[in-house]
């Protein structure tokens, strides 16, 4: 597991949104830890915002977002919303490079935590990568605001 130092978390959102983190760098730990960071700094609209955030740096880093790879909205929503309700639960003083080894300890850190809520056939068809889908197996615990739906 990757442990990240406040300023790590800052410096690895940043070059999220600056497009300028390597593309070997931007691992499940990392797409959680920036998210969380984002959470913290920048919640309003995230929902909104996030999608083009990650496009924007996906082809920035040579990548496409199509029907098979990139982008995927009813993972990104269902991360979205898991982290908001793992930061609305923190001690407010906590920095962000503990919050992110909390945050990377729980069942979210594991990239198979999706499979738990959707099957792989719905998860991983083209209208969950292009638009939410309501998972088909277990509810979540922390659901996406309805404007997403």
């Amino acid at each position: 597991m990757t442990a990240y130092s406040k300023d790590d978390v800052a410096r690895l959102a940043e070059r999220l949104l600056d497009r300028s983190l390597p593309k070997a760098q931007w691992t499940h730990a990392a797409h959680l830890t920036a998210t969380l960071r984002l959470v913290r700094t920048r919640d309003e609209g995230l929902e909104r915002d996030l999608p083009g955030i990650i496009r924007a740096y996906n082809e920035a880093v040579g990548g496409v977002n199509d029907d098979a790879s990139g982008y995927h909205e009813t993972i990104t929503q269902a991360y979205l919303a898991a982290i908001r309700g793992f930061v609305a639960a923190l001690p407010a003083d906590l920095d962000d490079g503990e919050a992110a080894a909390r945050l990377l300890a729980t069942p979210l850190g594991d990239k198979a935590w999706p499979l738990g809520f959707w099957s792989r056939e719905r998860l991983f068809s083209v209208e969950a990568r292009r638009g939410w889908m309501e998972p088909d197996l277990a509810a979540l615990d922390h659901a996406p605001p309805d404007a997403v739906r």
